[in-house]
């Protein structure tokens, strides 16, 4: 039988590839090499699977992220940081990326859990630090979730490697040239956040 980290990493590799749904216990079984009933022994259900899973994942980010909320900078640093963190998170987790896509387009319990133990709980301490900044003129005055997927969505060019070879990103990818492209799309969207002066 795998490991548990072989065990999580697989069943990742499975949510992101087919989607909640279409991951079924029988294909989940035979990804990791287990019997069918081994996920309800184990987990009680796939649901709670998937959770394992998803903290697997994103316990240990939360944990730096918490630690950048903590530490002693400035607004514009912090959101920088907190940016920047979340390409090289992308690269670290390229099969999150998609998950999360997959999840966030659609209401579901699954969706509420990632709010609940993810989301919120970067966005609520980052939003006062962001309100100063738009209060000051240093970002553009917009709604929190227009920021937030102004910020988000560039992950896809770290995840959506057929397309960005079309475009013209060299091959083959390796670990170095996606942490270049995860520290050009931060400082992209960061400088255009905050390079110039926005007051009207």
């Amino acid at each position: 039988m795998p490991a548990e980290a072989e065990i999580l990493r697989r069943g990742m590799e499975a949510f992101a590839e087919l989607g909640y749904d279409r991951t079924s216990a029988r294909e989940l079984a035979r990804r990791l090499g287990v019997s069918h009933n081994f996920i309800n022994d184990r987990y009680g259900s796939k649901a709670n699977f998937w959770r394992a899973v998803v903290d697997a994942i994103l316990e240990p980010d939360q944990r730096e992220r918490q630690r950048l909320l903590e530490a002693e900078m400035d607004d514009t640093e912090r959101v920088r940081a907190m940016i920047t963190h979340f390409y090289r998170a992308a690269v670290e987790a390229p099969l999150l990326g998609r998950l999360l896509a997959d999840e966030f387009g659609r209401e579901s319990e699954r969706l509420d859990y990632l709010y609940e133990h993810y989301v919120a709980p970067t966005l609520g301490p980052l939003v006062p630090a962001v309100d100063r900044l738009m209060a000051a003129g240093r970002m553009p005055a917009v709604p929190i979730d227009v920021l937030f997927f102004a910020v988000i969505s560039p992950v896809a060019g770290l995840v959506q490697l057929p397309l960005a070879h079309r475009l013209g990103r060299a091959e083959p990818v390796t670990r170095e040239s996606q942490e270049r492209t995860a520290r050009q799309l931060a400082d992209l969207v960061v400088d255009g956040l905050l390079g110039r002066n926005h007051a009207d």
